[in-house]
């Protein structure tokens, strides 16, 4: 089958490799239909993490069932399926708390397991014709027959869930005002799903001239940080007051701009954010950070160690809350929401391509260019 196989720092590749068969009763086989490509992959991409050559990325899956193993009892052939990225097996301690992103029985010695992802598990990638799903009577999300609203549900892998869960971290409630840092995918959900929970004001920090736009057709209040410090573009526009929550949804290759000039400052959000919101608000990290960064700006850095104004935060009062997505928490709501037309997530995706075009897309979303804000790529349509 076709896949797309990591090769070294901004090499990916489509090649044949070996199609996925039933390794446990409780295994489904899923023919992919729409895969989506992540910032998170972009980590990889880039050679910012201990990825070895020959893994198949992808992380945000969906598609039709083709094959189940004989332990399998609430799932058949012929089922439309999105998967989250956490691979969990939904009967450990943290998977029976509701914290399935954390799992500790997938990723022996790890908490927490994902397809095509460094670290987390032998878990094959569904930037594929076909991904193997264990514990399939768990991690499998039943969606409506046919393909109607597929660019909207196969976010629910990934990003619709994790910009609603970075709310969650920061306890966002009706008619308070936030400040979301970062208006790529997961950002641009974050601000969604704030003006979902009845936010009043929500503000998108970003470069990136066609992310600020969508912010703003979302209804949200973009701000531009080259065009000066955007903790004091917030605070003329909240009386100086600042918001009530913030969202990190940027996380350890944020930029910062100085002079003019743009440089990597890995704990630049963190700190914006301390500044942004008002004192006894909260702080929401959805954002990834790492343990080691082997393309760290400094040796701290490489370590992920950061220079955070933890000093600030305390003085404050601010709570804060970190981690990864745990998807199962809410991608059986936000379906519903998209079902019933209360949501539309798919605004963000701004290219459908077939999996030949992989090579190409992840150089330009690398680069942000071309519009390119979210990709999905269709490996059997």
């Amino acid at each position: 089958m076709k896949a797309v196989v990591y090769k070294g720092p901004f090499e990916v590749a489509v090649e044949q490799v070996e199609k996925p068969g039933i390794q446990h009763p409780n295994d489904v086989i899923v023919r992919v239909t729409s895969t989506a490509i992540c910032g998170s992959d972009l980590h990889m991409y880039e050679g910012r993490t201990a990825a070895e050559p020959g893994i198949v990325f992808g992380h945000e899956n969906l598609g039709i069932i083709e094959e189940t193993g004989d332990g399998v009892s609430s799932l058949k052939q012929g089922d439309r399926v999105v998967m989250p990225f956490n691979v969990a097996c939904g009967f450990c301690k943290n998977c029976t708390a509701g914290f399935t992103g954390f799992c500790v029985t997938v990723n022996p010695g790890f908490a927490g397991g994902a397809y095509g992802y460094v670290a987390m598990g032998p878990y094959s990638g569904g930037q594929a014709e076909y991904v193997r799903v264990p514990y399939a009577d768990f991690n499998c999300l039943k969606l409506p027959e046919g393909d109607a609203d597929e660019s909207d549900f196969v976010l629910l892998a990934d990003i619709f869930p994790t910009g609603y869960h970075g709310n969650e971290l920061a306890d966002v409630r009706p008619g308070e005002s936030v400040a979301v840092y970062g208006g790529g995918p997961v950002g641009l959900m974050a601000a969604y799903s704030a003006l979902l929970r009845g936010a009043k004001k929500v503000f998108v920090v970003d470069r990136v001239a066609e992310r600020l736009q969508k912010a703003e057709e979302i209804g949200a209040i973009p701000v531009d940080f080259t065009k000066g410090s955007p903790v004091e573009q917030i605070m003329e526009q909240t009386a100086g007051e600042g918001t009530d929550k913030g969202i990190d949804a940027v996380g350890y290759q944020a930029q910062a701009q100085a002079s003019g000039e743009e440089r990597e400052e890995p704990a630049t959000v963190l700190n914006s954010l301390v500044e942004t919101v008002r004192p006894t608000g909260a702080l929401g990290i959805p954002g990834l950070y790492v343990p080691a960064d082997p393309g760290g700006p400094d040796e701290q850095a490489k370590k992920g160690m950061l220079l955070v104004a933890i000093g600030r935060l305390f003085e404050k009062g601010l709570r804060l809350g970190t981690g990864q997505c745990n998807v199962k928490r809410y991608n059986r709501q936000l379906r519903d929401m998209i079902i019933e037309g209360r949501a539309r997530p798919g605004f963000v995706v701004s290219h459908e391509l077939s999996i030949d075009e992989a090579p190409s897309a992840y150089e330009k979303f690398d680069k942000r260019v071309e519009g390119y804000t979210k990709v999905v790529l269709h490996p059997n349509r």
